[in-house]
């Protein structure tokens, strides 16, 4: 079994062709997806895609290029939205100085306030950062001392020192299909460095579809191209990695059922 942790099946691409979408990550072995939200506004789409499958659940949150306009959403709110037990992580939220199209003062506010929201539901925090490394471990350090949460670091793209500092704060790091890009020798080293146990998978569908299906619209189905490719850079077999990362899930978003296929 394999895992897609991060998808948008809200998006239009895959929401047009939901069944056959579904149907082909079946195909693939993968058995559960998490679709995130990337604005509290519009939770309710992704929820409802969540209510609707019983092998796919979501999160709820504000992505860092909305963080202004939804600078208003209290933490209260996103508290009672995450008591729905589809819900399974806050975010993602966290920081994008590459597009920087939100000021970088409403995504820290955010990517605090979701911060406090995983640490007061329990639930892990699902951080989007892109090019602003530096001030992602200063925010995360500096909250990890007011109260422990959990946390991945998704479709990470970021230096060794993040990735470092991360695991050393418990938090888990998740691979896309840029890992299998030709160009990224780099991230392959990386994820080469982090403990087994702390490794994930994730399309982040429709986007950064993997090799060899580069520059298609990207689909749940496709993780096993990216889960193959990190077990070779670890040195293990698809089974295993498939397992490994399988179990990674269960362990970070726990408010997920396990089948009892994987508890065996």
């Amino acid at each position: 079994m394999l895992v897609d942790s991060h998808c948008h099946l809200d998006f239009p691409y895959l929401a047009e062709q939901m069944d056959d979408v579904l149907a082909r990550a079946q195909a693939s072995g993968v058995g559960a997806m998490v679709t995130i939200c990337t604005r509290v506004r519009q939770f309710a789409q992704v929820l409802e895609i969540a209510e609707a499958h019983d092998n796919i659940y979501c999160s709820v949150g504000t992505h860092p290029h909305y963080a202004d306009e939804e600078r208003d959403i209290p933490l209260k709110d996103i508290i009672e939205l995450a008591r729905h037990p589809k819900v399974v992580a806050i975010g993602e939220a966290g920081l994008d100085y590459h597009y920087d199209k939100a000021p970088r003062e409403d995504q820290e506010r955010g990517f605090r306030t979701h911060i406090a929201a995983a640490r007061e539901t329990g639930l892990p925090l699902v951080i989007h950062t892109r090019d602003a490394d530096e001030d992602t471990v200063r925010i995360l350090e500096e909250e990890m001392e007011k109260g422990p949460f959990t946390a991945v670091l998704h479709c990470f793209t970021a230096g060794r020192t993040l990735a470092r500092r991360g695991v050393a704060l418990g938090l888990y790091v998740s691979f896309s299909g840029v890992l299998t890009f030709k160009k990224s020798e780099e991230l392959r080293a990386i994820a080469a460095e982090i403990p087994l146990d702390r490794l994930l998978v994730e399309t982040d569908a429709p986007y950064l579809a993997p090799e060899p299906m580069r520059g298609k619209k990207n689909e749940p189905a496709w993780v096993a191209y990216t889960a193959s490719r990190l077990g070779a850079v670890k040195g293990v077999g698809e089974a295993d990695i498939a397992h490994a990362t399988t179990e990674n899930f269960f362990t970070l978003f726990s408010r997920v059922p396990k089948p009892d296929s994987v508890a065996a």
